[in-house]
Formats: C-alpha cells, sequence, structure tokens
C-alpha cells in the first residue's frame, strides 16, 4: 500500500480488527486481565480516538497514553522562564502556536502578550531566524521545543546564524529525547506494559534501532507505527502477534516513511550543534538522565540560557502542578483523562488548567474532543 486511503479501507480494517481478535482470543486478553499496550506518540493517542480504535478493538486491550507530547511534558518551570525571556525588555519571543496557551504558575505565553510583551507566533525556527534578520536593535528568542522530530529544523537554524553572524538570534533549548523516558517507565516497578506502538515521526529522524534497550533488555515488543487506522490496527496486531509468539523484537509498520537506520542529514545537524544534558525535568516523571539537549560550546552565542542567565544555566527549579491537576498520572498511564478531578469541570480547552487540555497531542484534549458522551462522565 502506497496512499493514505488504502489505509481508510473500512474491509481492510475490519479484516485486521478480525485478527486482532483473534489472536487477543488465542492469548486469553480479557477485559479484566488486558494487554497493555502504550501509544508513545500523542499524534497516534488523537487517531485513536478520532476513529475509534479504542472502541472498535478487542475488550482485551487495554491502550496506555504515554509521555510523547512535547508540550505536554514541559515542566511548568520551563513555561515560567519562557515567561521571565518574553517579559525582558527589547525582546522578540518566538513560539509554535501549541506552546503559548501552556500554564505557567504565573501566566500563560498568551497571557503574557496580552500583558504587553512581544511574542509572536512562528511555523518555524527559520522565520525566527528572518525576524532577527529584520530587526537587528532586538534580541529575538526562538522557543525550542520537541522530540527529535523538530530538533533538526533548530539545529540547522542555528548553524545558518552561525554562519551570518546573527548574534541577535538564540534559541532557548527545550528539545527532549524518546528513548530515555521509555526506559524510565519500564524502570517504574508500578507500570506494567506489555508492549508498545513506537512514534513515527520520532522515528523518521532517527531510525528504528534506538528502541532495541526496549526488546533486548526488557522484553517488550514494540512496533514503529504510522498515524493512519489501518497504520495502528496492523501494528497493534504485530505487538500481539509477538506476545503469542513469545517474542520481542522491534519492527516498523511505517517503513514506507521510516528509514530502518534514520535521516543521515538531520542526525548530522543535531550531533554538531548539540549535546546531552546531564537531566532534564519532565512534567510527571520528574529528572530524567540524559534526556534533554542543550546547544555546544561552539554555539554558545546562540543559547538564551547562557545569554540571559536562566533555567539550567543557573540552576533551574522544579514547580508543584496546581492542586487538582492531575497531569503527571494521565502521562505516565496511572489514570485516563476522565478519572481526573478537573476533567471537563475545572480544565476545558478554553480554560485550561494542565498541558494535556491544551496541546494538539494531549490525551486529554483526545479525549476531550473525541470522547464524546465519554468526556463528560463523571471522576470516580
Amino acid at each position: 500500500m502506497k496512499y493514505a486511503e488504502e489505509f481508510r479501507d473500512p474491509i481492510a480494517a475490519r479484516a485486521a480488527l478480525d485478527a486482532i481478535a483473534r489472536v487477543c482470543d488465542q492469548i486469553g486478553a480479557t477485559a479484566e486481565n488486558p494487554v497493555r499496550i502504550m501509544e508513545i506518540c500523542g499524534g497516534h493517542t488523537h487517531a485513536i480516538f478520532r476513529y475509534g480504535l479504542d472502541k472498535l478493538t478487542h475488550p482485551g486491550i487495554e491502550f496506555i497514553h504515554g509521555p510523547g507530547c512535547p508540550v505536554c511534558v514541559l515542566p511548568m518551570s520551563r513555561v515560567d522562564e519562557c515567561v521571565q525571556l518574553a517579559e525582558q525588555p527589547n525582546v522578540i519571543f518566538t513560539t509554535f502556536g501549541d506552546a503559548m496557551r501552556v500554564p505557567g504558575t504565573r501566566k500563560s505565553l498568551l497571557q503574557a502578550k496580552a500583558d504587553g510583551a512581544d511574542i509572536r507566533m512562528v511555523y518555524s525556527p527559520l522565520d525566527a531566524l528572518e525576524l532577527a534578520r529584520r530587526n537587528p536593535g532586538k534580541e529575538v528568542i526562538f522557543f525550542g521545543l520537541g522530540f527529535e522530530t523538530t530538533t533538526p529544523s533548530t539545529a540547522l537554524s542555528i548553524q545558518q546564524a552561525a554562519r551570518e553572524d546573527l548574534t541577535n538570534f538564540t534559541v532557548f533549548c527545550n528539545h527532549i529525547t524518546v528513548p530515555p523516558p521509555i526506559k524510565a517507565l519500564l524502570d517504574d516497578p508500578f507500570m506494567k506494559l506489555d508492549g508498545f506502538v513506537g512514534p513515527g515521526h520520532v522515528s523518521m529522524v532517527i531510525g528504528t534501532h534506538p528502541y532495541d534497550f526496549i526488546a533486548e533488555e526488557y522484553g517488550k515488543p514494540i512496533v514503529v507505527a504510522g498515524f493512519e487506522p489501518l497504520d495502528l490496527l496492523q501494528s497493534v496486531l504485530m505487538v500481539l502477534e509477538q506476545i503469542r509468539d513469545g517474542k520481542a523484537v522491534v519492527q516498523n509498520q511505517y517503513a514506507r516513511v521510516v528509514p530502518e537506520h534514520g535521516n543521515p542529514v538531520s542526525i548530522a545537524a543535531i550531533n554538531d550543534v548539540y549535546e546531552q544534558r546531564p537531566s532534564f525535568e519532565w512534567r510527571g516523571l520528574g529528572e530524567i538522565d540524559h534526556s534533554g539537549l542543550r546547544i555546544r560550546e561552539q554555539y554558545k552565542a546562540f543559547d538564551a540560557e547562557e545569554k540571559f542567565g536562566i533555567g539550567y544555566a543557573t540552576g533551574t527549579r522544579s514547580v508543584q502542578e496546581p492542586e487538582g491537576c492531575e497531569c503527571g498520572a494521565v502521562m505516565t498511564g496511572r489514570m485516563k483523562p476522565t478519572q481526573c478531578p478537573m476533567f471537563g469541570k475545572g480544565c476545558t480547552p478554553e480554560m485550561p488548567l494542565g498541558a494535556l487540555m491544551v496541546s494538539s497531542e494531549g490525551a486529554c484534549a483526545a479525549y476531550y474532543q473525541y470522547g464524546g458522551a465519554r468526556a463528560v462522565e463523571p471522576a470516580e
């Protein structure tokens, strides 16, 4: 299959669902004793709910929503530091749109903009570069945010700024990597996971081998998946078949897009510009070793943390979640969004309390947008 419409074929979907049901029966999966499969990527979470796959699949499957939404895992302290940077005089702060409404302890970037800060939504770090060229008397800061998917574009922009000597351009680097939080979840004795649906967009950059440890060290199957209904159904089936056959390997369902060894140009740019941080804080997971990236010494002129003395450059602080907000529990699979006491009440897309309701990839936003009657079930 080559085209998107083939991955939405209802006849093929029915066949995949029947195959999933057969394998679930073979391994004895039931609603009371389900196979727990974590979809790591927030885009997969939204696809599951958009197409109703959580209701169409065998009741012996439980989808666990993983920490694969970069906006959702950003700790409140980093949002506070974004606001602090944006409110400095002579600064133009640039960001992707889905980060504008993430609440900090004082305010969101959108509220800071309403209060007079010069905050601009951009579609690419190249837009921020162009602003720096046009405004030589201003400090232009780009909010570098995201997993390996968006990291190369920021790295290439820093390289271009270095070539042009655009010293009024800096990046507030919050780029993070997927494998370390998965290891942290697998090391958590309270987490019960039977397999993974691996991220498609991230894997376009890094390939499939960074997930080898999941199968080799923890004995859990993982299948890198695309984003159409049949992509996900095929991937779930592949995970189940591995469990039935007593196997644990990395498989690539999304081979039409994801190369085994990733994108060499992107990987080279990342390695040139960034190095691993000793640790980085994740919302709901705390500090995770070697899970974040920072800008290398040779590019420190373009590092907003170094230039403005903020964040890990001075010792960042951890901030408690708002009272009643259960983003951390939802993001680590300990709780469903509807079990949060604030879901649909004190926390809605119009007035979000937590990041999972803001982001286009957040689990709470998926439940609210696609859940229908499920979205207003009271918390127990």
